[in-house]
């Protein structure tokens, strides 16, 4: 009776892999991911994305565990080809991992559950961080133009992308006390 009760419980179990099951992330069920995203940004990288990763599907998907949905692109920035990969979560895109000669070389996060190992993220207030933005902001190019790009206090390779609303001209940074209303949309990690 006790195999007939074990072939009851592990048989659907074993049958999973053959199954619409196959398609599960199973690895989010184990206990120590239940509680949020392990992914982190710090000056080492993103997650366990650092300069030393390969600048491949696999070596990218490894590094994140599986757990976002890659597609990769090119684009020219500046004049040179540069190939990205766009990581999604939930159809949402999350994670642009850019790169150039075989490496990666910066990585944007758009994921509001990820965070800085300072505790920024997505929606964090300027004026959480900064009082003013001289000394430690410029004006965002790029993809980022509307917006305010500052480096994170303490870190070399962490900047923080403001945005936010404004009716100033095209090309100046706004005021400190526009600046105030303005909250984190993206965090940028440079080699």
């Amino acid at each position: 009776m006790k195999s007939l009760r074990m072939v009851v419980c592990v048989l659907p179990l074993a049958l999973a892999g053959c199954s619409t099951l196959s398609s599960v992330n199973w690895s989010a069920a184990y206990p120590w991911n239940w509680f949020g995203s392990s992914v982190e940004v710090s000056d080492n990288g993103v997650g366990n994305i650092t300069a030393a990763t390969p600048l491949t599907e696999q070596a990218i998907s490894d590094a994140l565990k599986g757990d976002y949905h890659l597609r990769s692109g090119m684009k020219t920035e500046k004049g040179v080809v540069v190939r990205y990969f766009e990581a999604l979560r939930d159809n949402q895109l999350a994670l642009v991992v850019n790169g150039e000669n075989g490496a990666v070389s910066r990585i944007d996060v758009l994921d509001h559950d990820i965070a800085s190992d300072k505790g920024v993220k997505v929606g964090t207030p300027f004026t959480e961080l900064y009082d003013k933005a001289f000394g430690n902001c410029v004006k965002a190019t790029g993809d980022d133009s509307d917006g305010v790009e500052c480096k994170a206090p303490g870190s070399q390779h962490i900047s923080y992308v403001f945005t936010g609303e404004w009716s100033g001209p095209e090309g100046l940074m706004p005021a400190d006390d526009v600046l105030k209303n303005w909250k984190v949309s993206k965090l940028i990690w440079r080699r």
